[in-house]
């Protein structure tokens, strides 16, 4: 791993450690490094817990695919469809409008100025973000990255199980997995190893926390914290059926959506992202970004290995794996 990255790169196959690098601060300030125990934000990454809350919820016949948002949740939809299904949002073809529309938006921020960020705590918080605004397209039509699907994913968590989703997912996927360093934290309420996200600043060349560029508090569509270590348990969590069957592991590693145009992005599945591999099985990975923030973590299960950068600088993580790949696999 280059020396100027910022964060941990581990990579693990079958249990052996093959990398474990960190590098930069957690605290900038203090010049706290980062270490194998720190904890980063990790974004959209998040999306895949979600994604197997909901598949235990289906293989626990609490909820099913083809169930509709306007038969389960119980608030004015407005202009969203209620016949968008849970496998629409699931694979992000429901249509549903966007808070945050990465096709034609890139600055995270400008979504505060008029809702202070301090007020997102919970998944009903990002509602006015979207509820009176349009679908993007009719439901099923295409596939688009949607942050607003994950959202009403985690609400569809809380509305079934009468839980915060976050206390369903540490219950029912972190501590299954012995996942102790994970969760969604509040930032006036950080526990202990949890980095700072810096963004440079270029007028004066240094950095500034992301604490005023998003959410309080990690919702349905990403924010949590997590470990490296942490990550390679979630995948083992997957893998060795822990969590989900060997049936619902199959389908979400599977190709849901997605044309594969761009070879590098890929397909999509259920929570996960999937490589197209014409020589073996595919590779499946989940991903995020936010301002400071960078993670990309992929099991490749050709080989058994497992990937994990997480930078609280928002460096490229998406360069390295590329080179990961052409060097590793």
């Amino acid at each position: 791993m280059d020396k100027d990255f910022r964060g941990n790169a581990y990579i693990v196959k079958h249990k052996e450690v093959l990398l474990n690098y960190s590098g930069g601060f957690a605290d900038l300030a203090n010049e706290i490094p980062n270490t194998i125990e720190t904890r980063f934000a990790s974004a959209s990454m998040s999306k895949t817990f979600v994604a197997v809350g909901i598949l235990q919820l289906i293989e626990a016949e609490k909820l099913k695919f083809e169930d509709t948002i306007g038969a389960i949740l119980n608030f004015d939809l407005k202009h969203i469809d209620p016949c968008v299904t849970v496998r629409q949002l699931l694979n992000h073809t429901s249509g549903v409008p966007d808070y945050f529309d990465e096709s034609v938006m890139d600055d995270y921020e400008a979504l505060w100025i008029d809702y202070p960020n301090y007020r997102i705590r919970h998944n009903w918080d990002m509602l006015p973000l979207f509820i009176d605004k349009p679908m993007m397209y009719d439901r099923g039509e295409r596939f688009q990255y949607n942050n607003s699907g994950y959202v009403l994913l985690a609400m569809i968590i809380e509305k079934i199980t009468g839980m915060d989703f976050d206390v369903y997912l540490k219950q029912n996927v972190f501590n299954r997995c012995g996942m102790s360093y994970t969760g969604y934290y509040s930032f006036d309420k950080l526990p202990a190893r949890c980095a700072n996200s810096y963004i440079y600043c270029s007028d004066t060349d240094d950095y500034r926390t992301n604490i005023y560029s998003v959410g309080a508090k990690g919702t349905g569509d990403g924010g949590a914290f997590v470990t490296s270590e942490d990550i390679v348990k979630f995948w083992n969590g997957l893998i060795e059926y822990k969590l989900l069957s060997k049936e619902m592991v199959t389908q979400m590693f599977s190709k849901q959506s997605g044309d594969g145009k761009d070879p590098e992005e890929g397909y999509y599945g259920f929570g996960v992202w999937i490589i197209d591999n014409p020589k073996g099985q595919d590779y499946v990975y989940m991903q995020g970004c936010d301002d400071g923030v960078s993670a990309i973590s992929e099991y490749n299960p050709n080989n058994g290995m497992i990937t994990v950068l997480l930078s609280n600088y928002g460096d490229n993580v998406w360069a390295r794996m590329r080179k990961i790949r052409e060097e590793m696999y």
